[in-house]
């Protein structure tokens, strides 16, 4: 039997305890137990692929797929059994936090909205959102998540950041969860991969890039953003990028180099060659008419 990965503490406060379990050679299966504490809420978000768990309490069994996440809601003190098998990695974030803390920051009593809120939390309505499947992190919650983890600063830098990322990913799980009823659900990755790419297009970014970045194998990004969207995600950033050029082009106070830049391309060699197979035309003379 492989021995439990390391849990590792990566910030504790009086209100908040954030763990991050990773086992990255796992000899044949892993297994890690999980805490939750007494009038706690326990964000887990599910960074490996066909994760198992088992809740100790009451023998609920779930498994997850890579890039799920549930905020639950724990009364008692509980534990639960994580594990994967045939060599699969574990990995996972939980982030902890007290009930008083979300009272207080959600306070309740000031209106109806945010009471609604608070009793969803208790009764774990954000555990299962579309179709009766665990949610899916966004392309944001992705961002945050990997921030919080990188984050090496300590003492009260590091609480407010922590806060300040927990309080934001709130508002972004809130935010999915009022929208379930309102929008059909549109196919998770590329819905995932159109919002990073419509805020990133602007940098040096690839497929590859993407796929580390959000954590999508890069093949599976390519087949299926193509097959809902109709175009390849290479030819979707260079659409984007020529429509801001096309943009800023008519300011000549904006050197050609510069625009290159903004819109992503290293080499301004590159972007004119991409300008000119877009419009026919080179960026200097339909500049200069």
């Amino acid at each position: 039997m492989k021995n439990q990965p390391d849990r590792k503490i990566l910030f504790r406060s009086d209100d908040i305890e954030i763990c991050l379990q990773e086992d990255l050679y796992p000899e044949k299966f892993s297994r890690s137990m999980m805490i939750e504490g007494k009038s706690s809420f326990n964000l887990l978000f599910l960074l490996s692929q066909n994760i198992h768990l088992e809740a100790q309490d009451c023998g609920t069994r779930f498994s997850f797929k890579k890039n799920q996440y549930i905020l639950h809601y724990s009364p008692q003190e509980s534990t639960a059994e994580l594990w994967t098998e045939n060599l699969e990695t574990l990995h996972y974030l939980q982030i902890q936090i007290n009930y008083d803390y979300i009272f207080h920051l959600i306070n309740p009593e000031s209106n109806k909205e945010n009471a609604d809120i608070l009793e969803n939390m208790i009764k774990n309505n954000y555990i299962f959102l579309h179709k009766q499947t665990p949610p899916y992190m966004t392309v944001e919650m992705h961002m945050i998540v990997k921030e919080i983890v990188s984050y090496s600063k300590k003492g009260v830098m590091q609480k407010l950041f922590i806060e300040a990322k927990i309080i934001k990913l709130l508002i972004l799980i809130f935010e999915q969860f009022n929208e379930k009823n309102t929008v059909e659900e549109s196919p998770e990755i590329p819905s995932m991969i159109k919002k990073f790419v419509d805020e990133n297009y602007h940098e040096n970014i690839k497929v590859e890039e993407i796929g580390k970045r959000i954590g999508i194998n890069q093949n599976k990004i390519r087949k299926e953003f193509k097959a809902q969207y109709n175009i390849t995600v290479s030819d979707y950033i260079a659409e984007l990028r020529m429509l801001k050029a096309k943009k800023m082009i008519i300011n000549k106070k904006i050197m050609i180099k510069e625009i290159a830049i903004e819109c992503g391309y290293e080499y301004v060699q590159n972007f004119t060659r991409a300008f000119k197979k877009k419009f026919g035309i080179s960026p200097e003379k339909l500049r200069n008419g």
